[in-house]
């Protein structure tokens, strides 16, 4: 592959994804003369997008050149990397998945990645994935195809199953578990190494270590742990005492994939705090395309989110970088951990490509409880991919958040009619 690239950034709207994507990206000097191509079907969220492009990378003098269109088949032809973030309807949609199985009974958390939103969100966003994966085999058959779209694991193993896109899924997770992490080791981020394995959202951290000295830190934090503000991530520090690893990446992530999820907070998701948070975002890179505010600096540099430029750069100039978790299909890296599943483990990234890497095999309490979520999300899977109401209602009823098949029925036709639009077979 040559030095220079063309990647293409689908959802590119997206103001959290964007920035994250940009920092990196016009931080760097590694993809001078490449070319970002950026496709979202809001013509008003592109053009903030693409101004807001332009702008940082003038000021950082990366060059990039920057293409935008709203057009997704004329962006992709030539592509070396396509970068996916896409949602449909996100907090519409969302809200229903959350207040609609409250409504029937069960108890749970975001209702996001787990139980019934998690299975709604893949029966929607199946589709559109795989309309991107045709017209990526089409076009631009040997491109990476980097997700950042949930449900992380289902879009990989679905992915992976039916199409012949090569799928990698990226998720800032782990490093918010290392900041949770940190707050009860007192000691900063940049000190702390961490390597996890697991399933999106549901990892373990199998492995903690000093930065510097490689010492095993996890005899202080379980020491410290013990007199910490019992308030603080409660639900995982329960998990942590009971199978003595920790599991990443929050108290409301992993909460969906549990029945006693709930018990730590069932609030669900801040809509209200997240539009607001949207709006101050926006006037924000409104004012500094229009040149009336000054760019803040942490705009200025990398950030702290996925690694999706850092694949880039070492696929494209061969550096063997380690990445701290991807997601893959697992084929034998969580060796007590069904094959057919998407796991997020570290990887090596360089010219040939992704190399999932092993840490052994997870210990088997652990290995047993994430075996009950890969079977949930081995079955939704199916039931997106053929957009089979049967095999979703096998999916809740194997969900250990659903307590009441006649509740998943309701929910069921509830939900199935709210996503109707959008529900319809990937193969």
């Amino acid at each position: 592959m040559p030095n220079v690239t063309k990647i293409v950034f689908i959802g590119a709207g997206s103001a959290a994804f964007s920035l994250s994507m940009y920092r990196d990206l016009f931080t760097s000097r590694d993809l001078a003369g490449s070319t970002l191509t950026l496709v979202d079907t809001n013509a008003e969220a592109l053009r903030r997008s693409g101004d807001l492009a332009e702008a940082l990378n003038r000021r950082g003098g990366a060059g990039i050149i920057i293409e935008r269109t709203t057009d997704r088949r004329s962006a992709l032809d030539g592509a070396g990397f396509v970068v996916n973030s896409v949602a449909i309807e996100r907090n519409r949609l969302w809200k229903l998945d959350f207040e609609v199985p409250k409504k029937h009974g069960i108890r749970h958390t975001l209702g996001e990645n787990g139980g019934p939103g998690g299975l709604f969100f893949t029966l929607r966003t199946m589709p559109l994935i795989f309309d991107i994966a045709r017209d990526v085999e089409a076009l631009c058959p040997d491109a990476l195809f980097i997700n950042l779209s949930n449900p992380e694991s289902r879009i990989v193993l679905g992915l992976s199953r039916y199409s012949r896109v090569r799928p990698l899924g990226l998720c800032h997770g782990l490093f918010l578990a290392r900041w949770f992490i940190c707050q009860i080791l007192g000691m900063t981020e940049a000190d702390v190494d961490l390597w996890g394995a697991g399933l999106n959202h549901f990892q373990w951290v199998m492995h903690l270590r000093d930065r510097q000295s490689g010492r095993d830190l996890y005899p202080l934090l379980r020491e410290r742990e013990k007199t910490h503000d019992p308030s603080f991530t409660p639900l995982v520090r329960k998990l942590f005492r009971a199978f003595g690893l920790w599991p990443s990446c929050s108290d409301d992530h992993t909460g969906e994939f549990l029945p006693y999820g709930w018990e730590a907070g069932e609030h669900g998701f801040d809509f209200t705090e997240d539009e607001r948070g949207r709006g101050i975002l926006k006037d924000l890179m409104d004012g500094v395309i229009d040149g009336s505010r000054t760019i803040p600096e942490d705009w200025l540099t990398p950030s702290w989110g996925e690694r999706a430029v850092a694949v880039i750069e070492a696929i494209l100039h061969n550096r063997k970088r380690f990445i701290e978790a991807g997601i893959v299909r697992n084929q034998g890296v969580i060796p007590n951990l069904p094959a057919d599943v998407a796991v997020e483990v570290p990887v090596m990234a360089d010219a040939a490509g992704i190399h999932p890497i092993s840490l052994g095999p997870l210990p088997q309490p652990i290995a047993n409880l994430l075996s009950i979520q890969a079977g949930v999300q081995q079955l939704a899977v199916e039931a997106a991919i053929h957009a089979s109401k049967e095999l979703a209602l096998q999916a809740l009823l194997i969900d250990p958040v659903i307590n009441s098949a006649t509740a998943a029925a309701e929910i069921l036709d509830e939900l199935w009619e709210a996503n109707r639009d959008y529900i319809r077979p990937c193969v």
